[in-house]
């Protein structure tokens, strides 16, 4: 049910991504992300300073006057958002839920695509399957993936993120891009092996959403009762017991090195977004990053 809060919210987060993919992604997304090769277009004149490989032979015989092939980029690419819909998305102490930076990420991404006149799709998944979108072209066509990724109610709570990685190798035939958009909090070995499966056949890049409150100390606000978003199971800890924020700290570096590690070995580049901060920067860096990989 498009509700008019929803209705506004999917035209706030429209006019405010194509601004920012009209003047600062668009340019950058063509440059790093090539497509499959260089096709046929026309053949024409032969002009000075063409190279003599380029001569079309046949048509130059037969005309008796030289003509050249002309080629030109195959283009047209398929992007995948693959996106973890798991109750703790709806997590964010500062400005906004990580669910809603991930349904604004995604139309930056899916503007910059159809602007290259690429196809874009879309997968939500939790520890299941939830909804998939084959890939298509057009305004109105992202318009709707804002849509179901804010409003769209997953009826799992938990992450599987090799079962997201596995279905977008079974469905995407060819390969792709594929934007795996989560906070990666499951255990890094548990994606490990289809992550590295995935970015042979595809082209990868972990965008992972944190919240200050899980990646730095807590500060000492006494007895606090804690909530699994993805198992509901609720444990009170003692924020002044200073072992205990040690621990804390602890099992969060160890998490964000395990991933590092992953992504490393998988060869997959990471753009780490937060909810304190505004994410164009973060993705800018990306691109500047991958452009300097390309010129080397």
């Amino acid at each position: 049910m498009l509700t008019p809060e929803l209705i506004k919210k999917i035209r706030r987060i429209e006019i405010r991504t194509r601004h920012l993919v009209n003047n600062s992604f668009a340019g950058e997304y063509h440059a790093i992300f090539k497509g499959r090769g260089m096709e046929f277009d026309e053949v024409r004149p032969y002009q000075p300073g063409d190279e003599v490989r380029t001569i079309d032979w046949k048509v130059t015989a037969r005309t008796g006057e030289p003509f050249v092939k002309r080629y030109v980029e195959e283009r047209e690419l398929t992007v995948m958002l693959l996106v973890d819909a798991s109750a703790s998305g709806q997590f964010g102490t500062v400005n906004r839920f990580k669910r809603e930076i991930a349904a604004e990420l995604a139309a930056v991404l899916a503007f910059s695509a159809i602007s290259n006149n690429d196809k874009v799709g879309l997968l939500i998944f939790t520890d299941r399957l939830e909804l998939y979108i084959p890939p298509r072209k057009g305004r109105r066509h992202v318009l709707r993936l804002i849509r179901d990724l804010l409003a769209f109610e997953p009826t799992g709570a938990g992450t599987d993120l090799k079962l997201g990685l596995d279905t977008i190798n079974h469905m995407l035939k060819r390969r792709g891009i594929v934007f795996l958009i989560s906070d990666f909090l499951a255990p890094p070995e548990s994606y490990r092996f289809a992550l590295q499966i995935s970015n042979r056949r595809h082209d990868v890049i972990a965008v992972n959403l944190d919240d200050p409150r899980e990646v730095l100390d807590w500060p000492n606000v006494g007895l606090v009762a804690l909530e699994d978003a993805e198992t509901g199971q609720i444990q009170w800890v003692d924020t002044g017991n200073r072992r205990w924020r040690e621990a804390f700290i602890e099992r969060v570096t160890e998490l964000k090195l395990g991933r590092s590690r992953v992504f490393r070995k998988a060869k997959v580049d990471q753009i780490n977004i937060s909810t304190d901060a505004e994410y164009v920067t973060p993705l800018l860096t990306f691109f500047e990053r991958r452009a300097r990989r390309m010129r080397r």
